[in-house]
């Protein structure tokens, strides 16, 4: 029996064979070509590209999954925009402790990150370090005051969903204003994971960035950015308000074709950063993001994006 043709498929015939080999030679062929498109594409991008600062690193252990975060410092010239442009790019990242999601021990995690970067004089160099800390744990000011004075650390990284409070919690309000005094910058993850992928046991919800709104017009020499903030943050009028109040933000959780010029687009006076999240993300994704979206955008906003928005935040008061 002759197998129908759908008229909408004219130029196909069905009844023919599948050639398998044919159909994996020519996958093959496509993939190759992509990958040729791609390499090039960032060898171009690297060329032109100013110095980088990736706001959004981890190294550590991962307690979620099996990562390749040796290679952060093994080869520390995998981090930021372009493999290979530190020397070139002098490419920074701002990094923090996986260890801090799920340990109690705050100045043990810190104290273990501190170390792990001062053995290594590029990753010495390379790395500015953020300290865990959580506002709920008692003796929390005098683990600020370590990862201030002793580590020398440029800010704190907060990840509120897995220890436990919301950012309209008291004692978050009080570590804010701590922070603000010694002139730390403040990063708040608002996920870590989408909560599809997460294990069931240690399932967290984003964190709510709203109270923000009520809390940063007291605070106003806080200088504070959110990570992997740009999939929570759907809201606009929100995001607009937030960028008021002066929150940076990155891209590493932005999705979509061009996304950073259509997010620009929606909000004019956004603070962007670049963000990779790596390991957890490869580097090349968040290049990408700069590349699809570099034809479309005022080379002053790239600029900002690479590392302008960042020095801002490292400026001192």
């Amino acid at each position: 029996m002759k197998r129908s043709r759908n008229p909408s498929t004219s130029a196909l015939d069905l009844a023919a064979p599948f050639n398998r080999r044919a159909f994996l030679r020519g996958g093959a062929a496509t993939l190759a070509a992509s990958a040729l498109s791609l390499s090039r594409s960032l060898a171009s991008a690297e060329d032109t590209a100013g110095p980088v600062i990736d706001t959004n690193t981890y190294l550590g252990p991962c307690p979620f999954r099996q990562l390749p975060q040796t290679t952060l410092l093994e080869k520390p010239d995998t981090v930021g925009v372009f493999a290979g442009s530190v020397g070139k790019n002098a490419t920074t990242a701002w990094a923090s402790s996986f260890e801090a999601l799920l340990r109690r021990d705050y100045d043990d995690v810190n104290d273990r990150l501190f170390k792990l970067t001062q053995a290594d004089k590029n990753a010495a160099r390379q790395f500015q370090l953020f300290g865990a800390i959580n506002p709920k744990v008692s003796g929390w000011r005098e683990t600020l005051r370590r990862i201030h004075q002793d580590y020398r650390m440029r800010g704190i990284r907060l990840h509120p969903n897995y220890h436990g409070y919301t950012l309209d919690d008291p004692d978050f309000a009080a570590l804010l204003d701590a922070a603000a005094q010694r002139d730390l910058i403040v990063q708040i993850a608002l996920r870590m994971e989408d909560i599809r992928t997460q294990h069931p046991a240690a399932s967290v919800a984003d964190v709510d960035p709203r109270p923000l709104t009520e809390l940063l017009p007291v605070l106003p020499g806080l200088k504070i950015q959110l990570l992997n903030a740009m999939h929570t943050l759907s809201d606009r009028l929100l995001l607009a308000r937030l960028s008021d109040l002066g929150v940076h933000f990155e891209i590493a959780m932005l999705e979509g074709m061009a996304g950073i010029a259509r997010l620009v687009e929606r909000v004019p006076e956004i603070r962007l950063c670049y963000g990779s999240y790596a390991p957890f993300f490869y580097t090349e994704a968040a290049a990408l993001k700069l590349v699809e979206s570099a034809p479309e955008l005022d080379p002053r906003i790239m600029a900002g994006i690479r590392s302008h928005h960042a020095e801002n935040l490292l400026l001192r008061s």
